[in-house]
């Protein structure tokens, strides 16, 4: 399959990058400083653009079967998810690219219930108010689109490649999970998406 990446650079955008390149999909990883990535394949091609330019965002997603989203700010009040996924999601319309896999992060929408104390009230409450605030207007874009889209919502992001022993899809009344998840397993469920339609026009948490 052939996919364009944005985010590849970032640290869970490399697992994707790599783990896509080694189940033989044809991969466009989209970066404002390529050199960053650091990763070369045959069928590998890096796309130098910024995701807030829609003509350089049409260019990468036009001809390919599949866009992943993993788009991330090192700023805490940067809105470059949200207005970066408007960007992607006008550029799939003009070109009439459909699936659409974008990462968000547990405890959006119905998920909320997921969360203990600390995620609610001292992360997402104080620290990360305006990441979270971010990508709840990241993931209102994506469910108003037309596309197919699967939102994947991860627990904290920890250091580790994939191990595909993780949970997904439950409900926003559980409380058992461990609110964590390595990136190489949330670019394993990224990936599976792609010919998974499970999750189709639906989000899923994701945690071990």
């Amino acid at each position: 399959m052939k996919l364009v990446i944005f985010g590849a650079t970032g640290t869970t955008g490399r697992h994707v990058v790599e783990q896509a390149l080694e189940q033989g999909h044809t991969v466009t990883a989209f970066a404002r400083t390529p050199a960053k990535l650091g990763i070369q394949h045959s069928n590998l091609k890096v796309a130098q653009g910024d995701v807030m330019d829609l003509p350089s965002v049409e260019q990468a997603v036009q001809g390919q079967d599949a866009v992943v989203c993993i788009l991330g700010a090192e700023q805490l009040k940067s809105k470059i998810r949200s207005e970066g996924t408007k960007q992607i999601i006008q550029a799939m319309e003009h070109t009439g690219v459909r699936r659409f896999i974008c990462q968000s992060t547990m405890g959006t929408g119905d998920s909320w219930g997921n969360l203990n104390f600390f995620w609610k009230y001292i992360m997402f409450g104080l620290i990360l108010r305006h990441v979270f605030a971010d990508h709840q207007l990241q993931e209102s874009y994506v469910q108003q689109s037309n596309l197919d889209w699967t939102i994947v919502r991860p627990g904290a992001f920890i250091e580790g490649d994939r191990t595909g022993q993780y949970r997904h899809g439950f409900p926003g009344t559980d409380k058992t999970s461990k609110l964590k998840i390595t990136r190489g397993d949330i670019a394993d469920f990224i990936l599976k998406q792609l010919s998974d339609n499970t999750y189709l026009h639906q989000a899923s948490s994701l945690s071990y």
